[in-house]
């Protein structure tokens, strides 16, 4: 580590006369010895950014933070303070909001650091918007998986399948630990370390400095933090829609052998089936997942194994907008579409016109939305 630092002194040191004489304003201007040290070599040779990029990222980040702010605040809230939502499966939803928080509670120092131009809160900044980053995406990201296996679960086996509340906390204690040293060991530089990137306005794991302990460090984070939980939603979800699919179709052939149209009463004919609707709900957790972290998760591989020149402070800078916009996502995808979360907000908060129908409201309709009761309260 000592030699890594003494190599960027000195690099930065180079470049400093050839900023003056050339008189273009490089990324790193203005940077003393200790900020220069724990920043990777590839991006002191870079210029720095027009102050119209800087602008227009804290007013994205601004927005990404107050929508996701206001909405998994929300979440926790109301999950929190009611009865009815206290359920084991939303133990995990409430989870999940808990990690989405701490994403963007984080971004005050990206906004700072763009309002400032630069690498404005040094080291110590860096460092508590890395560990809140690590904690927040991975913690995320197993989150997700915990919610695809208890689906699943309760899904396939209708009967024994429901998850205990001893369960659900127990997943997610296993989360918080199995996040831990990834968030800390950096930190306290044992493997890996935490350093700024792109425009130096926010920071992450290092997966560009050339040696094996760092190529180890970003292919062992990249398979536990990405493939291990990618795996996990992909198999689960796919086991739901291959059982619905398989319900679906025995009940279409005991209707044939019956000589009706369908065993569904009250059925609408111009409803989707509901095969096609679990279908497409599968579909958007798995791209929510892989549309926000795939570019991060490929961007850190090539600057780990790859052509590090195509990562340039403004392609860099695209992978962490996308993981923070699932941070915004999440609550409407898991609990502002939920039916006993809108009736508890359209009871306390009026003035949102949800009009969400209350599940005594009628009776008539109970038995045929048994079958998929499962699903909606996970």
């Amino acid at each position: 580590m000592e030699n890594e630092t003494q190599n960027y002194n000195v690099y930065g040191a180079y470049f400093a006369p050839l900023r003056s004489s050339d008189g273009v304003k490089m990324l790193v201007d203005g940077l003393d010895s200790a900020d220069l040290a724990v920043i990777p070599e590839h991006w002191l040779s870079y210029t720095s950014p027009p102050a119209s990029a800087h602008t227009a990222l804290a007013l994205l980040y601004s927005f990404f933070t107050a929508a996701a702010l206001i909405g998994n605040g929300l979440v926790i809230f109301i999950f929190a303070t009611s009865k009815c939502l206290r359920t084991s499966s939303n133990l995990l939803i409430l989870n999940l909001a808990i990690f989405d928080f701490i994403m963007m509670a984080k971004a005050p120092i990206f906004i700072y650091n763009s309002a400032m131009r630069g690498f404005a809160t040094g080291a110590l900044g860096c460092q508590i918007f890395s560990v809140m980053g690590s904690y927040s995406g991975i913690g995320a990201s197993m989150t997700n998986a915990c919610i695809a296996y208890d689906r699943h679960s309760t899904i396939t086996r209708p009967l024994d399948g429901r998850l205990s509340r001893g369960k659900a906390l127990l997943m997610i204690a296993c989360v918080w630990i199995y996040a831990t040293p990834w968030a800390l060991m950096p930190l306290f530089n044992v493997w890996g370390r935490f350093v700024p990137e792109g425009y130096l306005t926010s920071c992450t794991f290092d997966y560009l400095s050339n040696s094996f302990d760092t190529k180890l460090f970003v292919g062992c984070i990249f398979t536990c933090s990405y493939l291990f939980p990618m795996c996990f939603i992909i198999y689960f979800y796919s086991g739901i829609v291959k059982q619905v699919f398989a319900h679906e179709a025995a009940l279409r052939e005991q209707a044939k052998k019956m000589n009706v149209e369908s065993l569904r009463s009250n059925q609408n004919a111009s409803a989707e089936s509901a095969e096609i609707r679990i279908a497409k709900a599968a579909l958007t957790v798995c791209f929510l997942f892989v549309a926000s972290w795939t570019p991060y998760g490929v961007m850190s591989l090539i600057g780990a194994f790859g052509d590090q020149q195509l990562l340039t402070p403004g392609v860099t800078m695209i992978p962490a907008v996308a993981c923070k916009t699932v941070a915004c996502i999440d609550p409407w995808v898991y609990a502002i579409s939920h039916p006993k979360y809108r009736q508890e907000l359209q009871r306390r908060m009026p003035w949102l016109q949800i009009r969400e129908p209350n599940d005594n409201a009628s009776t008539g309709t109970s038995n045929t939305t048994n079958s998929t009761a499962p699903a909606a309260t996970a």
